[in-house]
């Protein structure tokens, strides 16, 4: 009779790999709070993983009581539940930041979108303008979130 299979936690069990959708994107379930942006931005690939790290805290540094969630695969923040300021995604060769009233930022981020407000940065190895970021995350989070 062959062996059950250990269960993922039990002794001799392989802890299971997040599963990367198309460009590395982790596949994370949807859910509010610390635990699945954490849990996003611990299955983010390679480089891509401290540039997460780094976008979570300087958020959380700059909008204090921010809110988190994981939608669509990507962790939303916002200032007010269910209202999101801005989010990121990963792509193969960089992160890609979305602010959602970007348009109203000063300077206005550089990635035009087919939405009309929406502005994006895209970050990619080494390119991380911490304070121009920084700066950009305190004017969005000032500003009404996008309900969704």
């Amino acid at each position: 009779m062959a062996a059950k299979p250990a269960k993922s936690g039990e002794t001799g069990a392989e802890p299971r790999r997040p599963v990367l959708l198309s460009g590395g994107n982790p596949q994370i379930a949807k859910g509010h709070g610390e635990a699945p942006v954490q849990a996003y931005i611990a299955a983010m690939p390679g480089w891509k993983r401290e540039v997460g790290r780094r976008l979570d805290a300087l958020i959380g540094q700059t909008v204090p009581g921010v809110k988190k969630a994981v939608k669509w695969n990507s962790p939303f923040y916002g200032v007010e539940e269910g209202a999101w300021f801005l989010s990121f995604h990963c792509f193969t060769n960089y992160v890609k930041v979305t602010f959602f009233r970007g348009t109203s930022l000063d300077p206005v981020p550089p990635g035009k979108s087919k939405h009309r407000e929406v502005r994006y940065l895209d970050i990619h190895e080494g390119e991380l303008d911490e304070a121009r970021f920084t700066d950009w995350a305190r004017q969005a989070s000032r500003l009404p979130g996008e309900r969704m």
